[in-house]
């Protein structure tokens, strides 16, 4: 009769345990390895993270192209605005204290656990309350994210359950043309 409690017990614990959804987090060299859709092109993307006096610098790896990409601490912060940036422009590149990259802002964040909504680019993101819409997979682990819907057009975003880097790790039917999805995270 122990040994019999005993395993309904483990069972349960390993139950728990594989349930709980996955939270990517971002340290110093940290890969984010993308799949981007960019108007019509499918191209890899990797972003090898460092924080460095509360700035966010992302060094950015695609098809040759090489470049450093550095949000400010006040727009991850107060950021309103989502960079686009394909890392062409210049091999440093310094966005303006409203602009994030790859991410929202943790007062968007904030925002959008107050009021199932938050506004950026100048368009309002709505919370999804179809909750079976959130899962998005990561080498075969669910990540628990929040699934928003663009209100102007069809953009839908999910959003890493992270207050302090809340990561994009899925973007589609983007207007411009511009959609990506994580697709591995390796902590180094």
């Amino acid at each position: 009769m122990k040994n019999a409690i005993f395993t309904v017990l483990l069972c349960g614990i390993f139950q728990m345990v594989t349930a709980q959804n996955y939270i990517p987090t971002i340290k110093n060299n940290t890969e984010l390895h993308y799949i981007c859709k960019l108007h019509g092109q499918t191209r890899t993307l990797k972003l090898t993270s460092k924080t460095d006096n509360n700035k966010l610098v992302l060094d950015l790896d695609t098809r040759g192209v090489k470049s450093s990409i550095i949000t400010l601490p006040e727009a991850l912060k107060n950021g309103t605005e989502l960079s686009y940036n394909q890392g062409e422009s210049e091999p440093v590149l310094n966005l303006k204290p409203t602009e994030t990259f790859f991410m929202i802002s943790q007062s968007a964040y904030q925002e959008l656990l107050k009021n199932n909504k938050f506004i950026y680019n100048n368009t309002t993101y709505v919370l999804d309350q179809n909750s079976e819409n959130s899962n998005v997979l990561i080498e075969g682990k669910t990540v628990d994210t929040l699934h928003v819907i663009a209100q102007i057009d069809e953009t839908e975003m999910w959003i890493v359950k992270n207050p302090e880097f809340p990561l994009i790790c899925k973007i589609t039917k983007n207007p411009l043309g511009i959609n990506w999805a994580l697709v591995k995270v390796v902590d180094k």
